[in-house]
């Protein structure tokens, strides 16, 4: 090969010039997942996007050749999704490491934080968000809406056409495009969830039944009460203190926290004008990354 190709060292690079221009965001993040990884002891991996069944071999990916003995890091961004894929992942996640620690750099909501507390450890910062665990459901148009919200909507509208029944009309249009089926879809959803809740709490490999129900116990008003807004927003510091989750609480100013944050911000970078959390979907470790939606 002609010496204009090699580098500065005389080596050959691995990759053609233009191909290495082209993924030179891709190959500067996984440059910082590498740093993390070395400095922490850990296999760092990212998810990013909201959480639907096919994020599971996406994110397998990534673990492919995971080591049992080698504790796991995840990164979560999430607006939230469906639970019984956060309560895959989490299995997928605990039977691939010896301890799982989610790091939340910015929000984890509903099926996020259901993600998030099947746990080890949870990484929170000055940034970090959890919420009520308020499941939500896909619409037409790939629409996802929260269950609980749209049980009360159709509960309210029900008890306005009963009382005034000259509404019908405009309870109707507003309700163009919501089946039954999607209501009793909703339905099953919120009855799951305090299922969904205990499964996910005894994944984690340190906790045995009585820190399990005595979890049970103290999220289930916080996390699962009906009157909490799917926007409500959980801190580290309530997390940890009021509800008892194994939160890490990081400052700004740590390490720890300022590596975290310079790799979350090239997801940032990543997402341009569009909804990190959803239209893009992230999924990326030292030797696998995929970016779906740009």
């Amino acid at each position: 090969m002609s010496d204009i190709w090699n580098t500065i060292d005389g080596t050959v690079p691995e990759r053609s010039p233009l191909y290495e221009a082209s993924h030179a965001a891709r190959y500067e993040r996984q440059k910082l997942i590498r740093q993390y990884q070395d400095k922490y002891d850990c296999r760092l991996i990212v998810l990013i996007g909201r959480l639907v069944p096919a994020c599971v071999a996406n994110l397998e990916e990534t673990l492919y050749d995971a080591r049992s003995d080698e504790d796991l890091h995840l990164l979560l961004g999430t607006a939230g999704g469906d639970g019984e894929t956060a309560l895959r992942i989490i299995r997928q996640a605990q039977t691939r490491c010896r301890k799982l620690t989610v790091i939340v750099p910015d929000q984890a909501k509903s099926a996020g934080t259901l993600l998030a507390i099947g746990a080890d450890c949870i990484l929170m910062g000055p940034t970090s968000d959890l919420g009520p665990i308020d499941p939500q459901i896909p619409l037409n148009s790939n629409r996802w809406v929260a269950a609980q919200d749209l049980i009360a909507a159709v509960e309210k509208a029900e008890k306005r056409i009963q009382t005034s029944p000259d509404v019908f009309p405009l309870y109707a249009s507003l309700f163009e495009g919501i089946s039954i089926a999607d209501v009793a879809l909703a339905q099953s959803a919120v009855a799951r969830t305090g299922s969904l809740l205990k499964e996910a709490l005894q994944s984690a490999s340190n906790r045995d039944e009585t820190a399990t129900q005595d979890l049970i116990n103290r999220l289930k008003g916080p996390l699962l009460d009906r009157s909490q807004s799917h926007g409500t927003t959980i801190s580290a510091q309530y997390a940890k203190s009021h509800l008892g989750l194994p939160v890490h609480e990081l400052v700004a100013s740590e390490p720890q926290w300022i590596a975290i944050w310079r790799l979350w911000m090239r997801f940032i970078a990543v997402a341009q004008q569009k909804d990190l959390y959803g239209d893009i979907w992230v999924f990326e470790g030292m030797k696998a990354s995929r970016i779906v939606g740009l």
